[in-house]
């Protein structure tokens, strides 16, 4: 009889663990699967990108915009000219409208409205963000003039309908900032020029008919209501604010018909809780948001 073979202890290095034969060909099974998925990833990577070189080489077709009205510059499609008056308005004051570039390319802006109810000679458009007598001869002696009035809020400025009636000169130029609220700070404080007529201000507590964009407070008016409630001022006619003030309020109309939100002040939001983002960090910011809560003129 053959002798037993002994078993092979643990420290034999032939010696296999129980199992061991089975666990190698899962290893690389699984293995070779993973190679196989990172082959397949890879495939579907470089079929991607050869179909994106593709779409590079396509033609690119320009956007066609909408065809315009010449008069109220609205797409002919919402015209608001039956709501224009017949012919401009017969107005001896001038008006001067300092627009910000980036008011120019906003869809529901008032300026255009504005300038087609008025002569083309009495309204006259300057876009930009600084002015120097050098660049703009015109403006710089409009600006010198004694009758020039320019229309913007603040400690120093004066009620319109007050200064007219004890100024010696009677006014026969204003200019109005178009742009917002920190855009029109901007041009008239980082221009001097615009420091040499005299500072006035609208007295009103109307609130805005432009609902269809936020404005900081309720007392805050868009830029054809401005001019629409300084010329009727300054013409001595309320019937020049009527007329101005009809084409916004068809505009608004049309546009909440069509889905647009009215907006409400920032300065009524904040003091009814209704703000929808939170409050500023910065406390100069802070402390405006505090002042528009208290209806503190900033």
């Amino acid at each position: 009889m053959e002798p037993r073979k002994e078993a092979r202890t643990a420290q034999d290095p032939g010696a296999r663990p129980p199992g061991g034969s089975r666990s190698q060909p899962l290893e690389e099974k699984a293995r070779t699967e993973r190679c196989a998925s990172l082959a397949a990833a890879a495939l579907d990577a470089e079929a991607d990108c050869a179909s994106a070189d593709g779409l590079w080489e396509l033609p690119v077709e320009p956007a066609e915009r909408r065809p315009e009205c010449s008069r109220c510059s609205r797409p002919q499609k919402v015209c608001l000219c039956p709501f224009l008056p017949v012919h401009p308005l017969h107005i001896s004051t001038c008006l001067y409208i300092i627009q910000h570039p980036a008011e120019e390319s906003k869809v529901l802006r008032t300026v255009p409205l504005l300038a087609a109810c008025l002569p083309q000679d009495k309204c006259k458009v300057k876009i930009g963000r600084r002015f120097s007598e050098e660049r703009d001869i015109e403006l710089s002696a409009v600006c010198r003039k004694s009758g020039t009035l320019i229309l913007y809020p603040g400690a120093e400025a004066a009620n319109l309908e007050e200064f007219i009636l004890e100024s010696p000169v009677y006014p026969s130029t204003i200019i109005i900032i178009d742009g917002t609220w920190s855009q029109a700070k901007d041009i008239f404080y980082k221009n001097p020029l615009f420091r040499l007529p005299k500072q006035v201000q609208l007295k009103t507590h109307v609130s805005s008919q432009y609902v269809i964009r936020m404005q900081p407070t309720n007392s805050c008016l868009s830029t054809l209501e401005c001019a629409a409630a300084a010329l009727s001022i300054l013409e001595k006619d309320n019937h020049i604010q009527e007329t101005l003030l009809r084409p916004l309020q068809a505009l608004c109309s049309f546009q909440i018909q069509h889905g647009a939100q009215i907006r409400l002040s920032k300065e009524h939001l904040l003091r009814h809780g209704l703000y929808p983002k939170p409050l500023p960090k910065n406390r100069r910011k802070l402390r405006k948001m505090e002042l528009l809560m208290n209806s503190v003129k900033i």
